[in-house]
């Protein structure tokens, strides 16, 4: 799925809806990113939950999901490390 996220809002269901299709999570925290593995039960995914939910009560812009990969938020090392 392609949205733009400034005419599509996707909420706390869709994205959880999401992670339960990927396997891990990269979100940007300022000058670092965080990951999660998504192995670790509900506890992991409640975690990465409130990575990717901004403040506004939806999914971080910008997302990106590659295979079961989810990265929300923009970190440059990150892009760079999965895609080189």
């Amino acid at each position: 799925m392609e949205a733009n996220a400034k005419n599509v809002r996707l909420g706390r269901a869709e994205a959880n809806g999401i992670l339960k299709e990927v396997s891990e999570v990269y979100a940007a925290r300022g000058k670092k990113a965080v990951h999660v593995s998504l192995d670790g039960g509900k506890s992991a995914q409640e975690e990465a939950l409130r990575l990717i939910i901004g403040p506004s009560g939806n999914l971080r812009a910008p997302a990106l999901r590659a295979g079961k990969t989810l990265i929300a938020g923009y970190h440059e090392e990150t892009y760079q490390k999965l895609f080189g």
